[in-house]
């Protein structure tokens, strides 16, 4: 199944979502922008608390949909899939995070 119809299919579940949601971060660039914004709404989160300040938390979306978003539109080239499948695409980003973390997906 191409991009272009899996774009179109509607998922049923996050395990047949994610490997569309690998294809729509192939470019390496994305991936890196999409891991440093999830590591900067780990921070904000943490400084929010530490800080006892939960108006930081007004931090997260820009931080976190702000570097991914450049990674589609300026590397990538695409549109995000936040805007067609926002729940998986959410669970995506952290999953992708993780795997990146062990290794399973590349940053370059």
């Amino acid at each position: 199944m191409t991009t272009e119809s899996q774009a179109q299919t509607r998922f049923t579940s996050f395990s047949e979502f994610y490997p569309y949601y690998l294809q729509e971060h192939a470019d390496p660039t994305c991936r890196q922008l999409h891991f440093i914004g999830s590591w900067l709404v780990l921070a904000v989160i943490a400084c929010s608390l530490i800080f006892n300040n939960l108006s930081l938390l007004w931090f997260v979306p820009i931080v976190g949909y702000g570097f991914a978003w450049v990674g589609h539109f300026f590397y990538e080239k695409n549109k995000p899939a936040t805007f067609r499948y926002p729940v998986y695409s959410l669970m995506g980003d952290w999953v992708m995070f993780k795997d990146i973390l062990i290794g399973k997906v590349k940053l370059k």
